[in-house]
Protein backbone atom coordinates (compact mmCIF):
# COMPACT_ATOMS: atom_id res chain seq x y z
CA UNK A 1 0.00 0.00 0.00
CA UNK A 2 2.38 3.26 -1.28
CA UNK A 3 0.25 6.26 -0.21
CA UNK A 4 1.25 9.46 1.80
CA UNK A 5 -0.57 11.78 4.18
CA UNK A 6 -3.10 14.18 2.79
CA UNK A 7 -1.13 17.73 3.08
CA UNK A 8 -3.88 19.16 5.12
CA UNK A 9 -3.30 16.75 7.63
CA UNK A 10 0.39 17.12 7.76
CA UNK A 11 0.26 20.78 8.40
CA UNK A 12 -2.69 20.69 10.84
CA UNK A 13 -0.65 18.08 12.81
CA UNK A 14 2.82 19.83 12.52
CA UNK A 15 0.70 22.83 14.30
CA UNK A 16 -0.28 20.91 17.13
CA UNK A 17 2.52 18.15 17.57
CA UNK A 18 4.49 17.66 20.58
CA UNK A 19 8.62 17.79 20.26
CA UNK A 20 9.69 14.47 19.49
CA UNK A 21 6.69 13.14 18.25
CA UNK A 22 6.91 11.08 15.34
CA UNK A 23 3.50 9.48 14.65
CA UNK A 24 3.47 10.89 11.36
CA UNK A 25 6.55 9.37 10.63
CA UNK A 26 5.28 5.37 11.65
CA UNK A 27 1.84 6.28 10.26
CA UNK A 28 2.64 4.33 6.72
CA UNK A 29 3.82 1.32 8.80
CA UNK A 30 0.12 1.66 11.09
CA UNK A 31 -2.01 2.28 8.55
CA UNK A 32 -0.54 -0.87 6.98
CA UNK A 33 -0.63 -3.10 10.37
CA UNK A 34 -4.57 -2.00 10.80
CA UNK A 35 -5.57 -2.89 7.25
CA UNK A 36 -3.79 -6.11 7.28
CA UNK A 37 -5.39 -6.94 10.72
CA UNK A 38 -9.16 -6.66 9.49
CA UNK A 39 -8.55 -8.08 6.64
CA UNK A 40 -9.35 -4.95 4.58
CA UNK A 41 -8.97 -4.40 0.84
CA UNK A 42 -7.87 -0.42 0.63
CA UNK A 43 -9.57 1.58 -1.90
CA UNK A 44 -7.89 5.10 -1.13
CA UNK A 45 -7.05 7.41 1.25
CA UNK A 46 -9.91 10.54 1.48
CA UNK A 47 -8.37 13.73 0.48
CA UNK A 48 -8.27 16.34 2.11
CA UNK A 49 -9.49 14.41 4.99
CA UNK A 50 -9.35 15.67 8.07
CA UNK A 51 -7.08 17.65 9.91
CA UNK A 52 -6.29 15.05 12.86
CA UNK A 53 -6.57 11.85 11.62
CA UNK A 54 -6.00 9.83 8.68
CA UNK A 55 -9.57 8.41 6.84
CA UNK A 56 -8.72 5.35 4.29
CA UNK A 57 -11.75 4.34 2.30
CA UNK A 58 -11.62 0.11 2.58
CA UNK A 59 -13.81 -2.71 1.82
CA UNK A 60 -14.36 -5.26 4.48
CA UNK A 61 -13.67 -8.98 3.61
CA UNK A 62 -17.03 -9.49 2.39
CA UNK A 63 -17.03 -6.55 0.44
CA UNK A 64 -18.90 -3.92 2.30
CA UNK A 65 -17.64 -0.36 1.92
CA UNK A 66 -16.31 0.97 5.26
CA UNK A 67 -14.00 3.51 6.77
CA UNK A 68 -10.91 2.81 8.87
CA UNK A 69 -9.83 5.59 10.49
CA UNK A 70 -6.03 6.25 12.35
CA UNK A 71 -5.74 9.37 14.58
CA UNK A 72 -2.43 10.23 17.20
CA UNK A 73 -2.98 9.34 20.66
CA UNK A 74 -3.02 13.03 21.53
CA UNK A 75 -6.56 13.19 19.49
CA UNK A 76 -8.05 10.72 22.06
CA UNK A 77 -9.37 7.93 19.96
CA UNK A 78 -10.51 5.59 22.84
CA UNK A 79 -12.58 8.92 23.79
CA UNK A 80 -14.14 9.11 20.29
CA UNK A 81 -14.77 5.00 20.41
CA UNK A 82 -16.54 5.60 23.76
CA UNK A 83 -19.17 8.33 22.30
CA UNK A 84 -19.92 6.13 18.99
CA UNK A 85 -20.90 3.61 21.08
CA UNK A 86 -23.17 5.00 23.64
CA UNK A 87 -24.47 7.04 19.96
CA UNK A 88 -25.02 3.45 18.80
CA UNK A 89 -25.96 5.35 15.34
CA UNK A 90 -28.48 7.18 16.50
CA UNK A 91 -27.18 10.61 14.54
CA UNK A 92 -23.51 10.07 14.52
CA UNK A 93 -21.65 7.42 12.10
CA UNK A 94 -21.59 3.65 13.16
CA UNK A 95 -18.65 1.20 14.57
CA UNK A 96 -18.53 -1.79 12.97
CA UNK A 97 -16.17 -3.16 15.36
CA UNK A 98 -15.84 -3.33 19.49
CA UNK A 99 -13.50 -2.31 21.55
CA UNK A 100 -11.72 -6.13 22.02
CA UNK A 101 -11.04 -5.67 18.00
CA UNK A 102 -9.75 -2.46 18.18
CA UNK A 103 -6.58 -3.28 20.16
CA UNK A 104 -4.48 -0.22 17.96
CA UNK A 105 -6.41 2.47 18.51
CA UNK A 106 -8.10 2.73 14.82
CA UNK A 107 -11.47 2.90 14.24
CA UNK A 108 -13.62 0.77 11.68
CA UNK A 109 -16.80 3.03 10.67
CA UNK A 110 -19.42 2.86 8.36
CA UNK A 111 -18.34 4.34 4.91
CA UNK A 112 -20.75 7.72 4.19
CA UNK A 113 -20.14 9.87 1.31
CA UNK A 114 -17.49 11.69 2.50
CA UNK A 115 -17.61 14.54 -0.13
CA UNK A 116 -21.51 15.90 1.20
CA UNK A 117 -21.66 17.31 3.78
CA UNK A 118 -24.61 19.54 5.12
CA UNK A 119 -22.28 22.48 4.70
CA UNK A 120 -23.12 21.83 0.66
CA UNK A 121 -26.68 23.04 1.10
CA UNK A 122 -27.91 26.56 1.11
CA UNK A 123 -27.48 28.80 4.47
CA UNK A 124 -30.84 28.03 6.17
CA UNK A 125 -31.16 24.22 4.83
CA UNK A 126 -27.73 23.65 6.68
CA UNK A 127 -28.06 25.27 9.70
CA UNK A 128 -31.81 23.25 10.37
CA UNK A 129 -30.01 19.98 9.12
CA UNK A 130 -27.52 20.32 11.18
CA UNK A 131 -29.13 21.71 14.37
CA UNK A 132 -31.45 18.46 14.14
CA UNK A 133 -28.51 16.13 14.14
CA UNK A 134 -26.58 17.75 16.98
CA UNK A 135 -29.87 17.39 19.01
CA UNK A 136 -29.91 13.37 18.62
CA UNK A 137 -26.36 13.68 20.14
CA UNK A 138 -27.03 15.06 23.46
CA UNK A 139 -27.83 12.32 25.61
CA UNK A 140 -27.22 11.19 29.06
CA UNK A 141 -23.32 10.22 29.41
CA UNK A 142 -22.59 7.04 30.83
CA UNK A 143 -22.40 5.86 34.16
CA UNK A 144 -18.85 6.10 35.32
CA UNK A 145 -17.62 7.94 32.12
CA UNK A 146 -13.89 9.18 31.85
CA UNK A 147 -14.76 11.49 29.48
CA UNK A 148 -13.26 15.45 29.54
CA UNK A 149 -15.66 18.12 30.76
CA UNK A 150 -16.11 21.17 29.65
CA UNK A 151 -14.67 22.87 32.77
CA UNK A 152 -11.78 20.45 31.96
CA UNK A 153 -11.18 21.09 28.49
CA UNK A 154 -11.60 25.44 28.73
CA UNK A 155 -9.33 25.65 31.98
CA UNK A 156 -6.57 24.09 29.37
CA UNK A 157 -7.59 26.59 26.74
CA UNK A 158 -7.98 29.46 29.37
CA UNK A 159 -4.52 29.07 30.48
CA UNK A 160 -3.51 29.06 26.82
CA UNK A 161 -5.80 31.94 26.13
CA UNK A 162 -4.18 34.05 28.87
CA UNK A 163 -0.39 33.73 27.67
CA UNK A 164 -1.67 34.40 23.92
CA UNK A 165 -2.82 37.87 25.43
CA UNK A 166 0.60 38.79 27.39
CA UNK A 167 2.41 38.15 24.26
CA UNK A 168 -0.18 39.97 21.93
CA UNK A 169 -1.11 42.60 24.18
CA UNK A 170 -4.19 43.61 21.38
CA UNK A 171 -6.12 40.65 22.05
CA UNK A 172 -6.43 40.92 25.59
CA UNK A 173 -9.56 43.05 26.34
CA UNK A 174 -11.27 40.01 23.95
CA UNK A 175 -9.48 37.65 26.12
CA UNK A 176 -10.48 38.88 29.37
CA UNK A 177 -14.11 39.16 27.96
CA UNK A 178 -14.24 35.48 26.77
CA UNK A 179 -12.57 33.97 30.05
CA UNK A 180 -15.42 36.05 32.73
CA UNK A 181 -18.27 34.73 30.18
CA UNK A 182 -16.47 31.39 30.92
CA UNK A 183 -16.43 32.13 35.06
CA UNK A 184 -20.00 33.33 34.93
CA UNK A 185 -21.12 29.99 32.59
CA UNK A 186 -19.29 27.70 35.04
CA UNK A 187 -20.77 29.54 38.53
CA UNK A 188 -23.94 27.92 37.25
CA UNK A 189 -24.14 25.02 34.91
CA UNK A 190 -27.47 23.53 33.67
CA UNK A 191 -27.66 19.77 33.37
CA UNK A 192 -24.98 18.06 31.75
CA UNK A 193 -24.95 16.19 28.49
CA UNK A 194 -22.84 14.16 26.53
CA UNK A 195 -21.60 16.51 23.39
CA UNK A 196 -19.78 16.10 19.74
CA UNK A 197 -17.15 19.03 21.15
CA UNK A 198 -16.05 20.28 17.75
CA UNK A 199 -19.80 20.34 15.71
CA UNK A 200 -19.63 21.79 12.34
CA UNK A 201 -21.34 22.01 9.45
CA UNK A 202 -18.86 19.96 7.23
CA UNK A 203 -19.38 17.04 10.11
CA UNK A 204 -22.00 16.09 8.91
CA UNK A 205 -22.06 13.76 6.08
CA UNK A 206 -24.42 12.22 3.76
CA UNK A 207 -25.26 8.89 4.50
CA UNK A 208 -27.25 5.65 3.23
CA UNK A 209 -29.08 4.82 7.19
CA UNK A 210 -30.01 8.14 8.01
CA UNK A 211 -29.86 11.36 5.42
CA UNK A 212 -27.25 13.13 7.87
CA UNK A 213 -24.76 11.67 10.44
CA UNK A 214 -22.22 13.35 12.85
CA UNK A 215 -18.47 12.62 12.22
CA UNK A 216 -15.19 13.30 14.01
CA UNK A 217 -16.53 13.85 17.08
CA UNK A 218 -13.95 15.02 20.25
CA UNK A 219 -16.41 14.17 22.82
CA UNK A 220 -16.97 16.60 25.82
CA UNK A 221 -19.23 16.07 29.13
CA UNK A 222 -21.21 19.51 29.61
CA UNK A 223 -23.89 21.62 28.80
CA UNK A 224 -25.00 21.84 25.52
CA UNK A 225 -25.11 25.54 24.40
CA UNK A 226 -21.06 24.55 24.44
CA UNK A 227 -21.67 22.37 21.75
CA UNK A 228 -24.03 24.96 19.75
CA UNK A 229 -21.63 27.65 20.08
CA UNK A 230 -19.58 26.39 17.57
CA UNK A 231 -22.51 25.73 15.13
CA UNK A 232 -23.02 30.08 15.31
CA UNK A 233 -20.02 30.80 14.21
CA UNK A 234 -20.13 28.07 10.80
CA UNK A 235 -19.17 30.02 7.74
CA UNK A 236 -17.37 32.87 9.58
CA UNK A 237 -15.92 33.94 6.42
CA UNK A 238 -19.34 34.57 4.89
CA UNK A 239 -20.48 36.47 7.76
CA UNK A 240 -18.01 38.52 8.04
CA UNK A 241 -18.40 39.48 3.95
CA UNK A 242 -21.69 40.57 4.80
CA UNK A 243 -22.60 44.06 6.14
CA UNK A 244 -24.91 42.83 8.07
CA UNK A 245 -23.08 40.12 9.82
CA UNK A 246 -23.58 41.44 13.31
CA UNK A 247 -27.41 41.52 12.42
CA UNK A 248 -27.39 38.02 11.10
CA UNK A 249 -25.17 36.44 14.06
CA UNK A 250 -27.82 37.80 16.65
CA UNK A 251 -30.67 36.16 14.78
CA UNK A 252 -28.76 33.10 14.18
CA UNK A 253 -28.00 32.83 17.88
CA UNK A 254 -32.07 33.49 18.49
CA UNK A 255 -32.76 31.13 16.20
CA UNK A 256 -30.73 27.84 17.48
CA UNK A 257 -31.20 28.65 20.59
CA UNK A 258 -34.76 28.60 20.48
CA UNK A 259 -35.04 25.77 17.91
CA UNK A 260 -32.44 23.69 20.34
CA UNK A 261 -34.35 25.09 23.93
CA UNK A 262 -31.26 26.48 24.74
CA UNK A 263 -30.74 29.91 26.78
CA UNK A 264 -29.92 32.41 24.10
CA UNK A 265 -27.30 34.70 27.02
CA UNK A 266 -25.44 31.03 27.44
CA UNK A 267 -25.00 30.12 23.83
CA UNK A 268 -23.70 33.65 23.00
CA UNK A 269 -21.34 33.49 25.81
CA UNK A 270 -20.36 30.38 24.81
CA UNK A 271 -19.66 31.61 21.44
CA UNK A 272 -17.79 34.69 22.25
CA UNK A 273 -15.42 32.39 24.50
CA UNK A 274 -14.99 29.79 21.83
CA UNK A 275 -14.94 32.32 18.77
CA UNK A 276 -11.77 33.89 20.68
CA UNK A 277 -9.85 30.84 21.71
CA UNK A 278 -10.05 29.62 18.28
CA UNK A 279 -8.59 33.34 17.16
CA UNK A 280 -5.91 33.52 19.32
CA UNK A 281 -4.69 29.84 18.90
CA UNK A 282 -4.84 30.37 15.01
CA UNK A 283 -2.82 33.75 15.87
CA UNK A 284 -0.91 31.47 18.29
CA UNK A 285 0.12 29.21 15.09
CA UNK A 286 0.75 31.34 12.41
CA UNK A 287 -2.70 31.54 10.42
CA UNK A 288 -3.13 35.15 10.97
CA UNK A 289 -6.12 35.66 8.16
CA UNK A 290 -7.96 32.85 10.48
CA UNK A 291 -7.19 34.53 13.16
CA UNK A 292 -8.36 37.98 11.91
CA UNK A 293 -12.03 36.35 11.04
CA UNK A 294 -12.37 35.28 14.77
CA UNK A 295 -11.52 37.84 16.28
CA UNK A 296 -13.53 40.02 14.09
CA UNK A 297 -16.56 37.74 14.45
CA UNK A 298 -16.17 37.73 18.36
CA UNK A 299 -16.39 41.68 18.43
CA UNK A 300 -19.55 41.31 17.21
CA UNK A 301 -20.60 38.94 20.25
Amino acid sequence: MAWEAPPRLVRALGETAPAGDDWLARLPAAAEEAVARRGLAVERVQVPGGRSSLVLLVRLPEGTPAVLKLAPPRARPESERAALARWAGLGAVQLLEDGAGAQDGALLLERLHPDVSVRSLPEAKALLEAAGTLRRLWVEPPAGHVFETVAERTGRQAAAMRASAEAEPEVAPLVEAALAAREALLAAPPEERLLHGTFRQSKVLSGERMPWLAVGPDPVVGESAFDLARLVRDRVEDLIAQPSGPATTRRRIKRLAESLEVDQDRLRGWTLFRAVESGVRALRVGRPADAELLLEFAGWL
